[in-house]
């Protein structure tokens, strides 16, 4: 869902750089200096993760695990992607330079916003915790596809019919991401809960 280099006007990618310095400070200041391990964990799954992926017009289509990073990182899921982009642009150019800034808000923000709807929901039964994440995991995807158009959209309106193409070709990707987000987080609920934003979940 990287959108390449050299794709989006200006203002677009301004506003993108200033979003994500914002979101990066932060997510920055909210990070849990003990638990630092666990972010550069999360950011280097979701650098592997998105490495594998299919060329789409102007973006690609991959596995983003956006969802898992933003469920157990909140706010800390943006320097954590941030970093997975900036080192994916610099080795393979996924994105590039001048793109980062809205490619990381794309998948940061909508990380940030699932951790909020459904990290509530961590702390309770297997089924709570398994769909809680299936959700983020599909919905995190949902709302980058959406970013994604829009930046497009606003970038040149005849880029509709392509986000369109986007968003419906990350259908089956949205479903990919709920299953493989809800069996991540149920397995780190069971055997390592201290992982969990809510700490030691209940059995």
């Amino acid at each position: 869902m990287h959108i390449s280099e050299g794709v989006l006007s200006g203002p677009v990618m301004m506003a993108g750089a200033a979003l994500a310095v914002a979101g990066t400070a932060v997510g920055l200041k909210k990070i849990d200096y003990d638990r630092i391990v666990h972010v550069a964990i999360l950011s280097s799954a979701f650098f592997v993760a998105s490495l594998i992926h299919v060329n789409l017009g102007p973006s690609s289509v991959h596995l983003i695990l956006n969802g898992v990073v933003g469920l157990l990182l909140g706010w800390a899921a943006f320097p954590a992607i941030v970093v997975a982009l900036f080192l994916q642009a610099v080795f393979f150019q996924y994105g590039g330079i001048t793109a980062l800034g809205v490619n990381a808000v794309i998948m940061a923000l909508p990380a940030v916003i699932c951790h909020y709807l459904f990290s509530p929901f961590l702390n309770r039964g297997k089924k709570a915790v398994f769909t809680a994440s299936f959700l983020a995991g599909s919905g995190s995807v949902f709302i980058s596809c959406l970013l994604l158009g829009f930046a497009l959209y606003l970038t040149e309106k005849s880029f509709l019919e392509v986000s369109l193409l986007v968003i419906t070709a990350n259908l089956p990707v949205m479903i990919i991401e709920g299953i493989v987000t809800g069996f991540c987080v149920s397995f780190f609920h069971k055997v390592y809960p201290e992982i969990l934003p809510l700490g030691r979940s209940n059995p």
